[in-house]
């Protein structure tokens, strides 16, 4: 563990010293990460990457034709105990690789990709999303994460980025319009700290829509955002967390706005939004604790100290002479946080290392 306790040191520096507002942005400097520290955490995800069971599925099954191996159904994202896992774990090994191409199993890695991501793999992930029965599956959370895999694909200049993200663009193109139809129908936000927190998988899709120039997304997202938080007041942080908590529902929603709204309007919303950040001392949002990290459900929490280590960090910049105080608040959830992710249950590392990568890497340029 000593190693992620110097990271964790590191890494604050590197974002205290130059953290941007998103909507003014200058030169951006990647955190330490160091090869050695992305080679152990590349490992977590290839332990599963191709492991069948154990496996969750959240399938409804409409026929026999189901009742079969996950792998037949899901053969691009099959690993890693369920689809979105599998799809984030994806994720962060293409974005290991963008920023250490001479990973260790940087060779291993690309084949991996390869042969998961193809075409014909792509295309019978689709049939599942086309069935009416299974329109919803995977929302909001494994969307979100595909149209991030999908952003990566599309910002890695390398021969086997432009291949797998042309793979990959029916399956996003699919999602994209499937969120579009979804916002125009819901009538409230969703606001847990699970999979369908809506803030956090809105985060993910905007920065997709951003990067794919995808117009019709962002604007359905924009006006989304604005429709179901723009009049929020006075957050009710302090019952934060759930037990079972992996998002805090009122950081996500800060992290959403920031994007969406002008600087100086969203410096006024956040104040109202969560003014326990702007006090002298700052009493709210403790680190999580988590007593038995076999359990997959209680282990959510540590993913949860380093989800709001990377909104903290973001919204930092926006809350004048208390930025330093955030970030040390944001220092003490990566502390936390890191410390778990090697834990050595397959509860939690077969997706808290794709948290991990993202705290480290999220808004810094490869």
């Amino acid at each position: 563990m000593k190693f992620l306790s110097q990271l964790s040191i590191i890494v604050f520096t590197s974002f205290a010293m130059s953290a941007q507002v998103p909507n003014n942005p200058g030169p951006v400097h990647h955190p330490h990460l160091t090869l050695d520290i992305a080679n152990k955490l590349a490992a977590l995800p290839l332990k599963c990457l191709d492991l069948e069971f154990p496996y969750k599925t959240g399938v409804v099954f409409t026929d026999s034709s189901l009742l079969t191996a996950p792998k037949n159904y899901h053969p691009a994202f099959y690993g890693c105990f369920d689809w979105h896992s599998s799809v984030h774990g994806h994720w962060m090994l293409v974005r290991l690789l963008k920023i250490y191409p001479d990973l260790a199993k940087a060779d291993y890695i690309r084949g991996k990709l390869a042969a998961h991501l193809s075409a014909e793999n792509i295309k019978i992930e689709q049939q599942l999303f086309s069935n009416p029965e299974n329109k919803s599956f995977e929302r909001i959370y494994g969307w979100s994460w595909l149209l991030q895999l999908q952003n990566e694909l599309l910002t890695w200049n390398d021969p086997l980025g432009k291949l797998l993200s042309q793979n990959l663009q029916p399956l996003a193109s699919q999602f994209s319009a499937a969120y579009i139809q979804f916002l125009d129908k819901i009538m409230y936000p969703i606001r847990v700290g699970e999979h369908t927190n809506l803030a956090f998988g809105l985060c993910l899709a905007w920065d997709y829509a951003v990067t794919a120039k995808d117009a019709p997304l962002q604007q359905a997202i924009h006006n989304a955002a604005i429709r179901f938080y723009a009049a929020d007041k006075n957050a009710p942080v302090a019952w934060e967390p759930g037990g079972y908590d992996f998002l805090s529902p009122s950081l996500e929603e800060a992290d959403l706005m920031r994007r969406v709204m002008p600087t100086d309007d969203y410096r006024k919303w956040l104040h109202a939004f969560l003014p326990g950040l702007f006090e002298k001392k700052i009493d709210i949002l403790q680190v999580a604790k988590v007593k038995d990290h076999t359990d997959g459900k209680l282990v959510h929490l540590n993913g949860l100290n380093l989800s709001r280590t990377w909104c903290l960090q973001a919204i930092a910049p926006y809350t004048g002479n208390n930025k330093t105080a955030v970030l040390e608040l944001a220092q003490q959830h990566m502390d936390a946080g890191l410390q778990q992710v090697f834990s050595g249950s397959y509860a939690g590392e077969h997706w808290l290392a794709s948290f991990a990568v993202y705290m480290l890497t999220v808004g810094k340029q490869p």
